[in-house]
């Protein structure tokens, strides 16, 4: 199975359109247009029954003390999580391709409905859940996709991995309100073939150039 992207390229910085955020020079950062990316793919196995898409950060801070805090920064060496930024089940066999902006448009301040999405597909929370749990002008139930906005004083680019997943299922079993990790877990018996792509990105001035 093959999987590409007309939004951003293998290994290089993702546009700053499908962020979650993009540098600002007078706040460090504001809000992006948070569109989805366009992903296609190709070559599924015979057998396929349903796709399934997890977008995640693996390079994450574990802890949060000195994240976006003036006259600090995250040190490199510092151990990282995942951070879930998108999950998709039950995407029909029929579905080889979504369109930039097809689940994911805009910013939406104290999050987005779901699990119901587009093609009868389902989608989980993403950890802007967690993040946002303590912040009342944003906290609530991200469903769905919402883009990059790592740290601004991160010493390290960050990692977007998209991976597409061929099952051998038509309906995942996870029920009620899931999120990456209970997805991963569902999905890992199901597998017939996988594909991914990576995008970079920063909102550390110093790494910009």
């Amino acid at each position: 199975m093959k999987l590409t992207s007309t939004s951003f390229t293998d290994g290089q910085r993702m546009p700053g359109q499908f962020s979650f955020c993009i540098a600002d020079p007078a706040h460090h950062v504001c809000l992006g247009s948070n569109l989805n990316p366009q992903l296609a793919w190709t070559d599924a196995p015979q057998g396929t029954r349903s796709f399934a898409v997890i977008c995640h950060d693996p390079d994450v801070p574990s802890q949060g003390d000195d994240v976006n805090q003036e006259g600090r920064t995250v040190p490199a060496s510092l151990p990282r999580v995942d951070f879930f930024h998108w999950v998709l089940i039950d995407l029909p066999p029929t579905v080889n391709a979504i369109s930039e902006g097809e689940f994911s448009k805009e910013v939406t301040p104290r999050g987005k409905s779901g699990p119901q999405a587009p093609h009868d597909s389902r989608q989980g929370i993403n950890n802007y859940t967690d993040w946002f749990a303590g912040d009342n002008d944003m906290r609530g139930d991200y469903y769905g996709y919402d883009g990059p906005c790592p740290p601004w004083n991160d010493e390290i680019i960050h990692r977007y991995v998209f991976t597409v997943y061929a099952l051998d299922i038509d309906k995942l079993p996870l029920t009620g309100k899931f999120g990456g990790p209970e997805a991963r877990q569902v999905i890992a018996g199901h597998i017939l073939a996988q594909d991914s792509l990576m995008a970079t990105y920063t909102l550390n001035p110093t790494l910009l150039a």
